[in-house]
């Protein structure tokens, strides 16, 4: 497998606080791995760094080999770097099917600067590539509701929909899981790596759900206080001492 994604020494401090603190990670291509820790441990920044939210104040980011750190979010974007957010960046007035074609029409040419995102996103090869995300996300049901009649779930099926338009080579999702119903976490989570499967996508989640990490990730990279204190298969990393005493409590 190739490195989707090498970051090296990273290091960010906001007002003298070590938010970072050379971080070093790397996810091979088709990897499931989830980045887990309390609160403020540094997951997401790291994600933010790795997507261009923050420039890291020193350490290297590279994807497929050339380097990303400190682009702008949507260089990376392009770059194949692609990120879903904990509160879903939808358009509420808008319904699931315009959502995806307004991403169709940034990611085939960049109008997000348009007044109007959806102009020109009406043609058949638009409403192909939203019609497959539809299936893939099993959203066929909900493609006329806006996205504010619809539940959580389904808006946050949405949000990961729409930023894998481009096909991209990392995909990181932040708490994917948040909001959703808990008798449906493991349904939301099944659809989203049934749609990722044939993608050859590597694939980074922050979760604080022991149940979703167990099950899904094949690789666990834990944060504490701006460090990785451990990396490795899930059991090996879940199961370690001083992940038990610092992030699980012994959930283990």
């Amino acid at each position: 497998m190739t490195e989707a994604l090498e970051a090296r020494g990273l290091k960010k401090a906001f007002s003298g606080v070590k938010a970072a603190d050379d971080v070093s990670v790397v996810i091979k291509s088709g990897e499931i791995v989830s980045l887990i820790g309390a609160n403020g441990a540094g997951k997401t920044t790291f994600v933010n760094m790795v997507t261009g939210y923050l420039k890291p104040d020193s350490g290297t980011i590279h994807s497929q080999g050339r380097e990303i750190t400190g682009l702008k979010p949507r260089e990376i974007t392009r770059s194949g770097v692609c990120r879903s957010f904990q509160i879903p960046q939808v358009f509420n007035e808008l319904s699931l099917e315009e959502n995806l074609l307004v991403a169709v029409n940034v990611a085939l040419k960049g109008a997000a600067r348009s007044h109007s995102p959806l102009r020109g996103a009406d043609n058949r090869n638009a409403r192909q590539m939203a019609d497959e995300i539809l299936v893939r996300f099993k959203l066929e049901d909900y493609r006329y509701n806006r996205a504010n009649e619809v539940s959580g779930g389904t808006r946050k099926l949405l949000d990961v929909g729409m930023a894998t338009i481009s096909h991209p080579r990392v995909l990181l999702l932040d708490e994917p899981t948040s909001g959703v119903a808990s008798n449906e976490k493991f349904a939301f989570m099944d659809v989203v790596m049934n749609a990722l499967a044939d993608e050859d996508v590597a694939v980074m989640f922050i979760e604080h759900d022991m149940d979703i990490v167990r099950r899904y990730a094949h690789r666990v990279v834990v944060f504490h206080e701006g460090r990785v204190l451990a990396d490795g298969p899930t059991e090996v990393a879940l199961n370690q001492d001083d992940v038990k005493r610092y992030v699980t409590g012994g959930a283990a």
